[in-house]
């Protein structure tokens, strides 16, 4: 992540390749990595909202150009990641997978006494960044009984619930389609 916010700031910039869409400041977690595979590293950033907006974090996904030393934006999805910069245990994240795909990470494990964490595995197929992972776990602080966990492959639609096998139609949802009811819905969780 270190050099990748320098980058970040730099593609951003007036003097960058591509159009600002939010200000560098904005910028909370980033990685490189090689996404399509072409050889030529990528980067995924997570963005906070604009100051006073109810949304969500944004995630902005871009890819070197083909001989060119720029990278462009592929994937604009702003509102999608839940997380928060001022409460510890609240933060969003993203992590570069050593097989070239992206975790994009959210939790609270902070405050009140619903305390989850979600993963999504995001991964470039035919052209375009889809959802390919949704893991998400949950636990009552006060009850210790009430616990829930899914590890879902969204791409065949098979994976474990609550520690029981779990079959639904697998499906390629783009990450700017993706929404968190879709794997609560497969894996037959509670809504958080």
């Amino acid at each position: 992540m270190k050099t990748a916010l320098p980058l970040a700031l730099v593609l951003l910039s007036p003097a960058g390749a591509i159009a600002e869409t939010f200000p560098a400041d904005r910028i909370t977690a980033a990685a490189t990595g090689d996404w399509d595979r072409d050889g030529r590293q990528d980067l995924v950033l997570i963005v906070r909202p604009a100051e006073g907006s109810d949304d969500d974090n944004g995630v902005y996904i871009y890819l070197a150009d083909d001989g060119e030393p720029r990278l462009s934006l592929k994937v604009a999805a702003p509102n999608k990641i839940w997380g928060s910069t001022t409460v510890f245990g609240q933060e969003a994240g993203v992590t570069a997978l050593s097989n070239g795909s992206i975790s994009i990470t959210s939790q609270n494990s902070a405050i009140g006494r619903d305390r989850w964490e979600q993963s999504l595995t995001v991964a470039y197929r035919n052209s375009r960044f889809v959802v390919a992972g949704y893991t998400y776990s949950a636990y009552d602080t006060l009850d210790p009984n009430h616990t829930e966990s899914c590890d879902l492959n969204v791409l065949t639609g098979k994976g474990t619930a609550n520690g029981k096998p779990i079959a639904t139609k697998g499906e390629q949802v783009s990450l700017e389609a993706w929404n968190d009811d879709i794997g609560q819905k497969a894996c037959g969780l509670e809504q958080q």
